[in-house]
């Protein structure tokens, strides 16, 4: 299993690079249509925006697996050393508390937003949101795999 979801968050980073690759030519394309040209381009604000959302929810995996993403470690710097080990828990839990709610309320939201499609292109909206998903999904089995550790050293004394 470790391998795979290494595998599946290696492949999610260079998507999200791809998707901020197309969101900035997307945007450049918009900058020249519209200053050059006097053109709007709508379906090219459609792509970078759904680029952009791809890049930011596939990298978070990525992030959370390296350590590298946004922590307050306020609690955890002023805990006594014995302590630690279950801040770190407490953290670990609410991340994967964080995704777990994030993905059910995505379900509900889909329930409605789902028999929609994109103004510009006429995208389904689950597959406009598709990233999102897909990159929360992968960020709770990260999550998992973090709070096993943080389980596995707070129980250590």
């Amino acid at each position: 299993m470790g391998t795979l979801l290494d595998r599946l968050c290696r492949a999610g980073e260079a998507i999200a690079i791809a998707s901020l690759l197309a969101a900035t030519g997307l945007i450049m394309i918009q900058i020249v249509a519209r200053e050059l040209l006097n053109l709007g381009l709508p379906w090219a604000d459609e792509l970078s925006r759904y680029a952009g959302l791809a890049m930011i929810f596939l990298v978070v995996p990525v992030l959370l697996q390296n350590g590298l993403h946004v922590r307050v470690d306020y609690f955890l710097d002023k805990a006594p050393p014995a302590g630690r080990r279950w801040v770190e828990l407490v953290n670990e839990l609410a991340t994967l508390a964080f995704c777990a709610l994030f993905l059910w309320a995505g379900y509900w939201f889909m329930q409605r937003a789902g028999r929609f499609s994109t103004p510009a292109i006429g995208i389904p909206n689950l597959v406009y949101y598709l990233p999102a998903i897909a990159g929360m999904a992968l960020t709770l089995l990260v999550a998992v795999r973090r709070v096993s550790g943080a389980l596995r050293g707070a129980l250590q004394r």
